[in-house]
């Protein structure tokens, strides 16, 4: 078969973090082990859980994001220029706040010798005839918000104070790793990016800009750096995007439906693929899909990742069939809403739950597309 992202059944790429993988990396943290020994047991649990995706049937593998403590900054302290540091407090979830890392801005960004390049190289060598190696990052839109959280504008701005020359060397650094990956035999990239899902937030974003520069303004400087990072692609490496409203601890960071974004984001990204929230009310109507370029395709994500209980199948199918009414069903793809630990901390499910979820979506694939 011919291998294209994204799949009739799908998923956004992390998994729970296996107890191993948890003591290793605190063993690390005190110094009580080696690098070497932590790619070790890394190396072993990917290679365990590359077997349960591939038993599940799926036709794309990830590593789980088990190398990294988040979805997202572990990949921005990769590059030159960007280092990691602690604040005082972590991202403000609804009822909960995250951990406390954050990315700083020390020198000219570059995207050189990137680590995630290697660690998908591991992932690339368990590729068979019926699955692909997939390699998830944020968005380089996310890159940016985070260089602009809190007082890390005030470091961003006096290491740049050109704003258009950060954009580019944002820009340009993504485009190497996007190189670098795929002349690893990279053919398909997924760009993680919350910034859409804050934007449609629009009680959020009045809060916080107090009418000073409009969410339109801020969402099409994303966009555009977000496109200026595809420039030049070949065209046999298809990329997606996926957009979250956050998943920390089964908890989440902002609701609204697509509407204030969607002619932006579904008409004008130059991707794919939209790997979409869909799995509560938080998320609204499927009517923004409508402005989906066509012959683009939509991967539902109508099956939470956040709670153990397991959806009502046919309530499932009944919304793909909405959801048909704006974009073909042949166009159409099913997934759960997000990953399954964003972070290392996981969200509240078992590990025999959240493979109980990825065979509930196969189930229905099976039932509606005959796949």
């Amino acid at each position: 078969m011919t291998l294209q992202a994204p799949f009739r059944f799908d998923i956004v790429g992390s998994f729970l973090r296996p107890d191993r993988i948890k003591e290793a990396r605190a063993s690390f943290a005190r110094g009580e082990i080696a690098a070497l020994d932590l790619k070790q047991v890394e190396d072993e649990e990917i290679a365990r859980l590359i077997e349960k995706q591939k038993a599940v049937g799926l036709h794309t593998i990830t590593d789980g994001e088990f190398r990294r403590s988040y979805w997202h900054l572990d990949f921005f302290w990769g590059f030159q220029g960007i280092t990691h540091i602690e604040l005082e407090h972590g991202y403000q979830f609804h009822g909960e706040e995250t951990t406390r890392g954050t990315a700083i801005v020390t020198g000219k960004i570059g995207g050189e010798n990137h680590p995630f390049v290697e660690h998908f190289k591991y992932v690339k060598g368990f590729e068979d005839d019926d699955t692909l190696a997939r390699q998830t990052m944020p968005a380089p839109a996310q890159l940016l918000a985070e260089l602009y959280r809190g007082d890390n504008g005030k470091i961003t701005d006096a290491v740049y104070p050109d704003r258009e020359e950060l954009l580019q060397d944002i820009a340009a650094a993504y485009r190497q790793v996007i190189r670098d990956l795929y002349h690893a035999g990279c053919r398909n990239i997924q760009f993680d990016d919350c910034t859409w899902g804050m934007f449609c937030d629009t009680e959020y974003w009045n809060k916080r800009q107090k009418g000073a520069v409009s969410l339109k303004a801020i969402a099409e400087e994303y966009l555009r750096l977000n496109n200026m990072a595809l420039e030049g692609r070949p065209k046999d490496l298809v990329i997606t995007t996926h957009v979250c409203r956050g998943n920390y601890h089964s908890t989440w960071a902002a609701r609204g439906g697509y509407g204030p974004i969607a002619p932006l984001l579904f008409g004008r990204e130059n991707v794919d693929a939209f790997y979409l929230e869909f799995d509560d009310e938080r998320s609204g109507s499927f009517e923004p899909l409508k402005e989906v370029v066509p012959g683009k395709k939509v991967v539902l994500g109508l099956i939470t990742t956040k709670r153990p209980e397991l959806e009502d199948r046919e309530q499932v199918i009944a919304r793909i069939r909405e959801a048909a009414r704006y974009v073909p069903l042949e166009n159409l793809c099913l997934s759960p809403q997000c990953g399954f630990a964003s972070c290392e901390i996981g969200n509240r499910l078992t590990e025999e739950q959240q493979w109980a979820k990825l065979a509930l979506v196969r189930s229905i694939v099976q039932e509606v597309w005959g796949e």
